[in-house]
């Protein structure tokens, strides 16, 4: 199986559009299995700066496969990136803690309990 992906092998590019399939070159590919020696799926923020940068170039070539009629690649998957947007993080106003010596409840005013 690994003579077969390190030949024709595509790397599978997980997108929040679904998935898409780069076709590396032979150097490519064999530097891509060495990285998916392990696994099979990696997200892209474990990558190391050199993996991250050639998942960059080969996103950038638009060196896509299309994909076959049964909905799979018609060739092996190295490996899957999964390349999804960083979440953001949502920002909350900053809250005053609440005093401990006055009452969250309003007091009576004086006027209208001697009345």
């Amino acid at each position: 199986m690994w003579i077969e992906k390190l030949t024709d092998g595509v790397l599978e590019v997980d997108t929040p559009i679904g998935p898409r399939y780069v076709q590396p070159n032979l150097a490519q590919r064999a530097y891509l299995m060495w990285t998916f020696r392990n696994f099979f799926s990696l997200p892209q923020q474990v990558l190391r700066p050199r993996e991250r940068r050639l998942i960059d170039r080969l996103w950038s070539e638009n060196r896509f496969v299309s994909l076959s009629a049964a909905g799979a690649p018609d060739r092996p998957v190295i490996g899957i990136i999964e390349r999804r947007a960083p979440a953001q993080a949502e920002v909350l106003p900053i809250r005053k803690p609440v005093s401990g010596s006055k009452s969250a409840v309003a007091e009576p005013s004086r006027e209208a309990a001697s009345a």
